[in-house]
């Protein structure tokens, strides 16, 4: 999972300027936040419905409290060893092994994004086969899956045109291309990426909190990674687009990590919501609209004081401030912090909760509709 970045705003290869907010700085602005908002809005919606079958791709992927207090620490000698290694090799080498890297990462990220979609546009008379990928080891009663991986024509068709986003991205590391794959590993992140109580989303977000402040207050580690890193990891948009069009190179940018990690917390209370069973979806509205706030105030601070900002020393009190108030409101403190998911790979715990997830998120979409 990629590292937590700063948002900034910066020339290509140069250092922040201060300057008034421009149209086109505006339009950046406004175009990073929806950017942020849809794979969160409809990752958390795919979360529920995320099939907990034999698919290898399609099961969610459980973070425990043990994770959580483990990964800002994971992160952080992560972040560190890339910044050593822009310092020790040549970064154009160390560019070509990550730009690869990502080109097999994006493509099946892409693919796994928009099959859902380009499923309503093949025509009933398509002809479509069931395929399936299986890896075993050892033999007989000590035989062990490996990959048990299912797909069909249609999936490989979405492959193909993912492919060609690929191939765009390699050549040309266009600033679309990027976002392409940004979103998809975004969308997938959030979808596939599930925390097992809001206790333990605590403490992930309370420990990512501590280690985004560090390296882009405390540090130039951060900024100057995400400069040299070419690779979708961030959501960038051009400040200078309605000067260059397409071919701008004046970007402000979002690591991908402060959509993700915020993400997973917002689609765990979405499930929180359902597991209420009381057809409403406040906490969800509630938390979604604090990482409306918390963004919208970290775009606002930074265009002030003209300094990268850790976005999540503002997305972590609203996320997890606001719903928690709610709450309280409502009496259900209790119910929240007691609320536990069931393992995913348990076949009758998916019995029983099939029915009404599937009923509870056709209902959010009706209302967003």
């Amino acid at each position: 999972m990629p590292v937590t970045l700063a948002l900034w705003e910066a020339e290509a290869g140069g250092s922040p300027e201060v300057r008034g907010l421009r149209p086109g700085i505006a339009l950046a602005y406004g175009s990073l936040l929806l950017m942020a908002l849809l794979p969160i809005f409809f990752g958390a919606l795919r979360s529920v419905r995320c099939a907990r079958g034999k698919n290898a791709s399609d099961m969610p992927e459980t973070i425990t409290s043990r994770d959580a207090a483990r990964f800002p620490i994971i992160a952080s000698c992560t972040l560190l060893g890339l910044y050593l290694f822009f310092k020790i090799f040549s970064q154009e080498y160390i560019n070509l092994l990550l730009s690869m890297y990502f080109f097999v990462l994006g493509i099946l990220a892409l693919s796994h994004t928009i099959s859902p979609f380009m499923n309503k546009f093949f025509p009933a008379t398509f002809p479509n086969r069931q395929y399936q990928l299986l890896f075993t080891q050892g033999s007989g009663e000590n035989k062990e899956e490996i990959i048990n991986y299912e797909f069909d024509t249609k999936d490989l068709v979405c492959l193909g045109l993912s492919s060609i986003v690929g191939v765009w991205y390699l050549l040309r590391k266009h600033w679309i291309a990027n976002n392409l794959f940004g979103l998809a590993f975004s969308l997938n992140g959030v979808e596939l990426l599930h925390l097992n109580n809001v206790s333990t989303g605590c403490i992930l977000l309370g420990g990512l909190f501590i280690y985004d402040v560090f390296w882009v207050f405390g540090t130039n580690v951060m900024v100057t990674v995400a400069k040299s890193f070419e690779a979708p990891i961030k959501l960038v948009f051009p400040q200078d687009l309605l000067e260059k069009g397409l071919e701008a190179n004046n970007f402000a940018m979002l690591g991908l990590g402060d959509v993700v990690i915020p993400g997973i917390f917002i689609a765990l209370l979405l499930r929180f919501d359902i597991s209420l069973k009381k057809n409403t979806h406040t906490y969800f509205y509630t938390s979604f609209a604090a990482y409306i706030f918390g963004l919208g105030l970290t775009i606002f601070i930074m265009h002030i004081f003209k300094h990268a900002q850790p976005a999540l020393l503002y997305l972590v009190p609203a996320c997890i401030g606001f719903p928690v108030l709610v709450a309280l409101a409502k009496g259900e403190v209790t119910e929240m912090f007691s609320y536990e998911e069931s393992n995913p790979k348990d076949p009758a715990a998916v019995t029983e909760s099939k029915g009404t997830e599937a009923s509870a998120s056709k209902g959010l979409e009706k209302k967003e509709k």
